[in-house]
C-alpha cells in the first residue's frame, strides 16, 4: 500500500502503513486496537488510509471495516478491564484525594452514568477523545459485559465505516480527513478545558463564600 506522501501524516502513521503492508487488513485491526490504548495513534488517519488502500485494490473494503471494528472492540475491552480492576471503591478513594473534588461530585457522576451509560458508550464511540476513554467508566461501574460489547461494536462500526469510506472515495486526498477531525478534537478539548476552569472557579468561590 502506498500514498502520494506516506510521511505527511507523521512517523506513527508511517509505522501503521508498514503494519498494514505486512499484515493486510488484520494490521488495520491491530492498529485500531492500539489506538484505543495509545491515543497518539490517530484512527482518523489510519482508517482513511486503509480506505485508500481498498480503493487501490490492496485491501478488501468489507474486510478492513470488519477488522477495524474487531480491533476497536479488543482495545475497548482492555480499557473496560482496567476500569473493572480499578473498581468503584478504589476509584472513589483516588478521586476523593483530588483537590476540590467532593464525594457528592463522584456520587453525581455515578448516578449520571447509571442513567445514561448505554447512550454514553454507544455515542461516545463516535466522539474524538471520548471514544477511547468511555470504556473506563463502563468498567468501573461494571456495565453488563454483553451490553458493553454490543454497544461498542455498533458505535465503532459506524465510526470505522464512515472513515474507511471517506478514504476510499477521497483516494489520494485521504489525508484531508485527519485535518478536519483534528479541528473537532480541538473543539472537544477546548470544551473540556472550559468545563474544568468553570468547575475550579465555582468550587473556589464556594470555599471563599
Amino acid at each position: 500500500m502506498s500514498s502520494s506522501d506516506p510521511t505527511e501524516a507523521g512517523a506513527i502513521v508511517g509505522w501503521v502503513v508498514g503494519l498494514m503492508e505486512a499484515l493486510g487488513a488484520p494490521g488495520v485491526g491491530l492498529a485500531i486496537a492500539l489506538e484505543n490504548l495509545f491515543p497518539p495513534i490517530p484512527s482518523e488517519a489510519v482508517l482513511p488510509l486503509a480506505g485508500f488502500g481498498s480503493s487501490q485494490g490492496d485491501l478488501g473494503l468489507v474486510e478492513v471495516v470488519l477488522w477495524a471494528t474487531l480491533g476497536s472492540l479488543v482495545g475497548a475491552l482492555a480499557l473496560y478491564g482496567l476500569g473493572a480492576w480499578l473498581g468503584r471503591e478504589r476509584f472513589r478513594r483516588l478521586a476523593g484525594r483530588v483537590p476540590l473534588v467532593k464525594v457528592s461530585d463522584i456520587d453525581r457522576t455515578e448516578a449520571w452514568f447509571r442513567r445514561h451509560g448505554t447512550k454514553a458508550v454507544l455515542l461516545g464511540r463516535m466522539v474524538p477523545i471520548f471514544r477511547s476513554f468511555i470504556s473506563v467508566p463502563a468498567g468501573i461501574e461494571r456495565m453488563r459485559l454483553p451490553v458493553f460489547v454490543v454497544l461498542t461494536t455498533l458505535g465503532s462500526a459506524v465510526w470505522n465505516t464512515v472513515f474507511v469510506l471517506l478514504g476510499y472515495h477521497l483516494g489520494e486526498q485521504w489525508h484531508v480527513v485527519e485535518g478536519y477531525v483534528g479541528i473537532g478534537s480541538k473543539v472537544v478539548l477546548a470544551g473540556i478545558a472550559l468545563a474544568c476552569v468553570w468547575f475550579v472557579v465555582a468550587r473556589v468561590r464556594e470555599h471563599l463564600a
